[in-house]
């Protein structure tokens, strides 16, 4: 039997241990693209894993919507570089800093995918009655999924946030009731950050693992493990 043959309950060999955690410290959101196009079979890929992502009550509270039309594209940089200006008149003293950072590569990546919630979610009420913000929980699940799956490809995605929700929602002709809530940029890249790109901008700097965990009351630091 192959030693890379789970059954049961027994880890994963050493080696695919090794690679699952190198591919999440080494996910980046990636801003710079080649023009390079992409495999139709790694796109198939990523969003086959996409799929697999775990869901609240099985509800699936994922749609991807890809964006082949250049024009459609050009009228998705509009409504991101609108949002990108008024984030930066938001940000007072800040706003000059953050004019500078590159926020996406629409234009650039191989494809554009719009990741959203369906309509009808209401209907689902299996771990959502009290937490109804689970069907976004579980969309970003599909992302990370593929953000994981991308850069083990070698290939690059960045999620763009920078829109307004309605606006993207018409102008993609979405359903009443359904919502966008990533523009995902897939591409070719030249090389990954060696950090994460705000980082390396001095835009935000990582706070350490300990200053997020507590043990039993939210006041109290836990110790180290």
């Amino acid at each position: 039997m192959s030693e890379r043959r789970i059954t049961g309950n027994q880890p994963y060999c050493q080696e695919d241990r090794d690679a699952i955690y190198r591919v999440i410290a080494e996910r980046r959101d990636m801003r710079h693209f080649s023009q390079e196009p992409l495999d139709p079979q790694v796109l198939k890929r990523l969003f086959r894993v996409a799929h697999q992502a775990p869901s609240v009550g099985l509800m699936q509270p994922w749609r991807f919507l890809r964006i082949t039309d250049r024009d459609l594209r050009g009228q998705i940089c509009e409504l991101v570089e609108l949002e990108r200006q008024q984030t930066a008149d938001a940000l007072g003293e800040r706003r000059d800093q953050f004019v500078k950072l590159k926020v996406e590569g629409i234009r650039d990546c191989a494809e554009v995918v719009v990741a959203a919630l369906p309509e009808g979610r209401d209907a689902h009420v299996f771990g959502r009655r009290t937490l109804p913000e689970m069907d976004l929980a579980s969309l970003a699940c599909a992302i990370q999924n593929m953000w994981l799956a991308a850069r083990a490809e070698g290939i690059g995605l960045g999620w763009v946030s920078l829109f307004d929700p309605q606006a993207l929602a018409d102008l993609l002709k979405m359903p009443v009731g359904s919502k966008p809530v990533a523009i995902l940029c897939i591409g070719h890249v030249d090389g990954f950050y060696e950090q994460p790109m705000l980082v390396q901008e001095k835009w935000a700097q990582e706070a350490p693992l300990e200053a997020f965990i507590f043990e039993n009351y939210w006041s109290e630091p836990a110790p180290e493990v």
